[in-house]
């Protein structure tokens, strides 16, 4: 008869317990191992993977919605068009200010000629001014001098008709010209034109009367053209 010690019971548990958690670790015949390696597959994929599902996402979801995905919308197209006209290149950037700047240039130059022509058209209308004032100041002075000597050939004139007789005198001015016996008759005094006027003929008179008369008139208001002598 075997005796069994403690021990010995113990040593046997043990193994027995052993036997039975390898026995459970191994994979039954026939059983599917899928979902084991799915779940290490899973796992062990790289975080890119997923974002590849959305994109095909649409294309599963039937026919009219792909030319509308697939089309970018035309904000979105210009948008994309700015920025890259945005994003220039070093030369691009060096050419676009030379071109800036031979635009300044160019605008700077015509300017320049402008102003030239400005400059030189003001030296012709200062030059012009100059020999017109000049040319009034000559004329001014022409003036002054023939109305200085007119004056005084007047004067003269005057004094040899009141040195006269009053009927000598009257008796030439009836047929001396009748601007001339005007200024004459108008520049002498009353007492020396009276006597005069006394012997000269009536329509001698009355036309150097109304010559006066009209004279003091404005030029538009003047009526000496109707003044006839009959003699």
């Amino acid at each position: 008869m075997v005796t069994v010690t403690p021990f010995k019971l113990m040593i046997g548990l043990l193994a027995v317990a052993g036997a039975a958690k390898a026995a459970t670790s191994l994979p039954i015949a026939g059983q599917d191992t899928a979902p084991a390696r799915l779940i290490f597959a899973s796992a062990s994929a790289p975080a890119s993977a997923p974002a590849s599902a959305p994109a095909s996402a649409p294309a599963a979801g039937g026919h009219g919605g792909t030319g509308a995905e697939a089309k970018a919308p035309p904000a979105a197209t210009a948008a994309a068009s700015a920025s890259a006209a945005k994003c220039q290149t070093p030369e691009e950037l060096l050419q676009s200010f030379r071109q800036e700047r031979a635009l300044i240039d160019r605008q700077k130059a015509a300017q320049a000629a402008r102003a030239a022509k400005l400059a030189l058209a003001q030296q012709g209308v200062d030059a012009e001014t100059q020999r017109l004032k000049a040319l009034k100041a000559e004329v001014e002075g022409l003036l002054k001098t023939a109305t200085t000597a007119h004056d005084a050939d007047l004067e003269r004139l005057v004094k040899l008709y009141k040195a006269m007789k009053p009927q000598d005198a009257a008796s030439i001015l009836n047929n001396s010209d009748l601007e001339v016996t005007v200024m004459v008759l108008s520049t002498m005094n009353e007492r020396n034109a009276a006597p005069i006027m006394a012997q000269m003929s009536p329509d001698r008179v009355h036309a150097v009367s109304k010559i006066i008369l009209e004279r003091s008139k404005l030029p538009g208001d003047q009526n000496i053209v109707r003044v006839k002598l009959n003699n």
